[in-house]
């Protein structure tokens, strides 16, 4: 197999692809591959235009002997997540990628690829620029800031498109069709404390949690991985009853819908509880990696002397903070009933910082129900509320109702058929898509989801497998040509 990703097949697809990951594009820093794709539709002189909140569409009319048929939307988001390893030297908003071709995958060095939703993308700039393939009128639209809120498309506004049909192409398995997804909603902290003088008797320690894997908080979050902010505080918990630990920092997560897979925390603890701290310390290492075994066998819990903090957070807000991490759910809260395999409601705790006299924490509520969603969110609400925090929800979205008789599942599922000589599965996701959002201003469209085969997305891990790739392409080429008429 090739070591160039130029070289794949697809090669228009792979080339648009590899063209992406030379942009940077983390999410609210899409400027500039909003830019290269208005000029890409410019160039090709396709009518081109972007509206108020950066989503851009791109229009091709149909090819003859198509003119009759509905218009396709093929959507996706221009964003990624920015994550890359603690070791790792990059600049999300300067440094390019650098992706390489590994065995039957293609992978980044040291941080997230950005096959979420570059694939999509490169996809859709693929269909504008043939000239050899048959379709119906397509409209390619690009939205912003999917990961962060999905702003770009909360922006939509009536009369932007047109289209009949919407093919959102943001899903993860290949050979899999998805008609639903879970709504969303963030739940954000706040501790405000007053810095302590740090104790004569303290000794100062930094602690850091690594080897996890972490991962999208939706589509892995059934995984049981470790969550790197609750591992820690369940040590500190511990060790502040045990020991009397005092905080100075605690820093873990980059974005709230990452598992976050490492951490660290300054502490103090008096001179003559060191050695039973560091023994508690090693004690808590094979308890986590004998419960994590199976998920995140790589798990290290390691404790080292450094400098002396300027100050520590005050006992009562520290107390506090402990005791709202300790109660607060994580993980898979139900499955759906009719379809036992997919979950139904989740939450993640996926970002904390301690700095200038403010502790913030962000989680993510998800739920195909959006009166679960709420209630979860509630639960948080309360149990940190009752721990003297500051806590607001923002950033909502619904849920993507599944419509079982949907005229372009029909289609997909033939095709799809007539190509493997098998049925698709019919699936729900345990994520956001931006479907649910976009059917609200767009309540008659027609939508669907799918997308070539990714593992690890939000994570440094995150790979795309190059085969399900082609027959991805393959598959969208094929559903274009089948497009019914008006």
């Amino acid at each position: 197999m090739s070591t160039k990703i130029s070289d794949l097949e697809p090669k228009k697809l792979w080339k648009n692809f590899e063209s992406l990951t030379q942009i940077p594009r983390p999410s609210k820093k899409e400027g500039k591959v909003v830019e290269f794709v208005r000029e890409f539709g410019e160039k090709l002189g396709l009518e081109t235009k972007m509206d108020d909140s950066g989503n851009v569409v791109i229009k091709k009319p149909a090819t003859p002997g198509m003119e009759d048929r509905k218009t396709v939307i093929l959507q996706g988001h221009l964003d990624m997540v920015p994550q890359k390893n603690n070791d790792k030297q990059f600049d999300f908003e300067k440094d390019p990628i650098e992706a390489y071709v590994d065995g039957d995958w293609v992978a980044a060095n040291g941080t997230t690829l950005g096959a979420d939703n570059g694939m999509g993308v490169a996809a859709a700039l693929s269909v504008l620029e043939s000239d050899n393939i048959e379709h119906p009128p397509i409209e390619a639209l690009f939205t912003v800031d999917e990961e962060t809120g999905m702003t770009g498309a909360f922006g939509l506004k009536k009369g932007f498109l047109e289209g009949d049909i919407l093919i959102n192409m943001d899903s993860e398995d290949e050979g899999e069709l998805y008609i639903g997804c879970a709504g969303g909603m963030d739940t954000h902290i706040r501790f405000n404390y007053e810095e302590d003088t740090v104790p004569e008797v303290g000794k100062p320690f930094r602690i850091d949690i690594s080897g996890l894997k972490g991962g999208h908080s939706g589509l892995d979050i059934h995984l049981g991985r470790g969550n790197a902010i609750k591992l820690l505080n369940r040590l500190m918990w511990n060790a502040e009853r045990k020991f009397g630990l005092r905080l100075a920092d605690f820093y873990s997560g980059d974005v709230r819908n990452a598992i976050p897979r490492e951490g660290h925390a300054i502490v103090t603890v008096p001179g003559d509880k060191v050695n039973d701290f560091k023994k508690y310390v090693e004690e808590f290492q094979g308890i986590i990696k004998n419960e994590l075994a199976s998920v995140d066998p790589n798990v290290k819990v390691k404790v080292s002397e450094t400098e002396m903090p300027n100050a520590v957070v005050d006992l009562e807000t520290t107390q506090n903070l402990f005791n709202g991490l300790i109660g607060c759910p994580n993980g898979v809260l139900g499955v759906i009933a009719d379809m036992p395999e997919v979950v139904e409601t989740s939450t993640s705790t996926g970002v904390i910082r301690v700095e200038n006299g403010q502790i913030s924490i962000t989680t993510l509520q998800r739920s195909s129900v959006d009166s679960t969603k709420e209630y979860v969110g509630n639960m948080i609400r309360g149990i940190f509320e009752m721990a003297g925090a500051k806590v607001e929800h923002a950033g909502a979205y619904p849920g993507w109702k599944p419509d079982v008789k949907s005229p372009i599942l029909s289609v997909m599922k033939n095709v799809y058929n007539d190509m493997l000589d098998k049925e698709p599965p019919v699936k729900v996701i345990h994520a956001g898509l931006e479907c649910g959002l976009i059917s609200a201003v767009y309540p008659n469209l027609d939508l669907i989801s799918f997308g070539p085969t990714i593992r690890f997305p939000h994570s440094p891990d995150e790979k795309v497998n190059i085969e399900t790739v082609k027959k991805f392409y393959s598959f969208l080429l094929e559903t274009l040509k089948n497009i019914p008429k008006k």
